[in-house]
């Protein structure tokens, strides 16, 4: 219950926060997906608002709640809130990934949270049983097994790892 309220506070925050400039920019302010291309707005438009996929969404940008079973994001600087079992994001992410695998190929800042993490590069906090960074700037680890390629304290270690 506690859950479901935060979930819902925190998305009518996301909402009230989008700026005027991104939904002045053609952004579409909601998208609903069965599967791509079953979907209300091609792959390549960019999302303000809230997304729904249902099974697998896939659009260009994505900024505000993002919610579905899996989440692909193809380009720019995404920022938000990301619940899901699998979200990709080909790009930048700013915000919360809650997903059973987040995988973050550009720049990630903010806080990963799932089973497995991935990140090209990260600021911010990974928690999950294997958590990746391929370079980390200022962060910190917390799982089973914590990979820094580059920047962090240790290549690997367990419990914890950081770069500060």
């Amino acid at each position: 219950m506690k859950r479901t309220k935060l979930f819902f506070i925190l998305s009518i925050c996301l909402l009230l926060m989008l700026s005027a400039k991104e939904i002045a920019a053609q952004d579409k302010p909601i998208q609903l997906a069965l599967f791509n291309p079953v979907q209300i707005f091609n792959e390549n438009t960019s999302i303000t608002g809230l997304r729904i996929s249902l099974l697998y969404g896939k659009n260009a940008r994505v900024s505000g709640l993002d919610w579905g079973l899996v989440n692909h994001i193809t380009s720019g600087v995404s920022k938000g809130v990301q619940f899901g079992l699998v979200g990709i994001v080909e790009a930048d992410y700013m915000g919360w990934q809650d997903n059973g695998v987040n995988i973050t190929e550009g720049k990630f800042e903010g806080l990963q949270w799932g089973v497995v993490n991935y990140a090209g590069t990260v600021s911010g906090v990974q928690i999950g049983l294997v958590n990746y960074a391929a370079n980390m700037t200022k962060g910190l680890q917390i799982g089973l097994i914590n990979i820094i390629k580059q920047g962090g304290q240790f290549p690997v270690f367990p419990i914890v790892n950081w770069a500060f």
